[in-house]
């Protein structure tokens, strides 16, 4: 059987294209293995270079073999006294490839391939985008203008630089001394004042002088053109990429009394997957971190996920805090707006109208897509298992999920949930998700 083996080396002697040929085979075990990761509650890990465990089945090389049905080909199979066709086979050892079981047979543990940080995050986050993201595709998409580069001397008719033109078309005739129109003109007018006067020898021979310097500074002015083709300049104008429109995610999560450590640790779990996500996938996209307690303040990203505060709820001050930076910031025909919001669902008695109020009048509106993520405690997600029941702000969220279909809303009970609710509001083509 004819064995191929590729020694070519690869820029500074690493085998990069066989490493893509083996993540391309292993893909989908490895994509198992990372969000494993995740379902445990290991978020963090995605973001740094993971160690993957593979089966060994999945690191056989591949190779060349005779076909079956084709050829001439002779084979002696050796005949036994011990098994009959159908016969089962005990593997060697008693439990296989990495099995615990004793026994004297050696076997082979499972093969532990190491991804780099990209590698996690190209795969982790490979069938995942923005929904309804109709207006650009922000990583790929792209519109360009023109922008003034300097001149060139080369270029359409329409692009002259007039100004750049004359300026070297005059320092060129300086440089070559070409006459002026001035001292020809001064020669023709002394000529002429001589013509006039009674002729003389003199006279005659003066007259034949400035003729004769007269002629030489025509010829020199024909020989040194006012314009010349080197002095032409043309404006230059680069394209400069500049995307169709752009994205924002707003990011609102309730940090009041009502939010325990455990509710706030889980709601910082989905928003630091989100915030990769969108690093990881889109260039150009801007992330607005607005924490709420019976007030709501725009903040930044160290502060959203680490500082502590506490205080009453009122749900709608995050989303008039939001609208108030769209209309400051982000107009509505430039911007893909997209929103994820965390909280527990504990909100002050009246307030939940005005928050249905806030995002039918106006949020929904504006919003590509508006993610609600309910934190609830594991041991009542039985009790919450319908869209009927829940808490306040669940229920008035219910009716808006009803009626706009960019609206989505999830519960999360335990850091198990939070990569397949992730999953369910970002899947490229999710199974629950309306059509309009």
């Amino acid at each position: 059987m004819p064995i191929f083996i590729d020694r070519r080396l690869n820029p500074k002697d690493k085998s990069l294209s066989n490493r893509q040929r083996f993540l391309r085979r292993a893909r989908e075990e490895l994509k198992r293995s990372i969000r494993d990761h995740v379902r445990t509650g290991r978020i963090a890990e995605v973001d740094r270079e993971l160690a993957v465990p593979m089966p060994r089945k999945g690191t056989s090389e591949p190779t060349f073999s005779d076909a079956k049905d084709s050829g001439q080909r002779q084979h002696i199979l050796p005949g036994n006294k011990s098994f009959s066709p159908g016969d089962l086979i005990p593997k060697p050892g008693g439990g296989g490839a990495g099995s615990s079981a004793p026994g004297t047979t050696e076997s082979e543990d499972d093969f532990r391939f190491v991804l780099s940080r990209e590698e996690v995050l190209d795969l982790f986050f490979e069938d995942l985008e923005l929904p309804d993201l109709v207006k650009l595709n922000l990583k790929q998409i792209l519109s360009f203008k023109p922008r003034r580069a300097g001149f060139t001397a080369s270029g359409a008719p329409t692009n002259i630089n007039v100004g750049r033109t004359m300026r070297n078309s005059h320092g060129r005739r300086i440089a070559l001394r070409r006459p002026k129109l001035t001292e020809v003109d001064a020669i023709a007018e002394q000529i002429a004042e001589l013509e006039s006067k009674p002729a003389s020898p003199a006279i005659g021979e003066r007259i034949a002088a400035l003729r004769k310097e007269l002629d030489r500074l025509e010829r020199r002015r024909k020989r040194i053109a006012y314009v010349d083709p080197v002095d032409i300049r043309f404006n230059r104008f680069d394209p400069q990429p500049v995307p169709n429109a752009s994205a924002v995610m707003f990011c609102l999560m309730d940090v009041s009394g009502s939010m325990g450590e455990r509710e706030k640790d889980l709601a910082k779990r989905f928003f630091v997957l989100l915030h990769l996500f969108l690093t990881r996938r889109y260039e150009r996209t801007e992330i607005v971190f607005i924490r709420h307690t019976h007030e709501a303040k725009e903040v930044d990203e160290h502060t959203f996920f680490y500082h502590t505060q506490s205080g009453g709820t009122v749900v709608s001050t995050a989303l008039e805090e939001m609208h108030r930076i769209i209309e400051q910031r982000y107009p509505v025909a430039e911007w893909n707006i997209y929103a994820a919001q965390a909280s527990d669902g504990d909100n002050f008695a009246t307030d939940s109208e005005r928050c249905i109020e806030l995002l039918d009048r106006k949020l929904m509106r504006l919003c590509q897509y508006f993610a609600y993520v309910e934190i609830i405690d594991e041991r009542e997600s039985h009790i919450f298992g319908s869209t009927e029941n829940g808490t306040s702000l669940w229920r008035a969220y219910n009716a808006v999920d009803g009626k706009w279909p960019n609206f989505q809303m999830r519960r999360i009970a335990a850091p198990a949930d939070i990569y397949p609710v992730f999953r369910e509001l970002f899947a490229r083509q999710p199974a629950l998700r309306k059509s309009a």
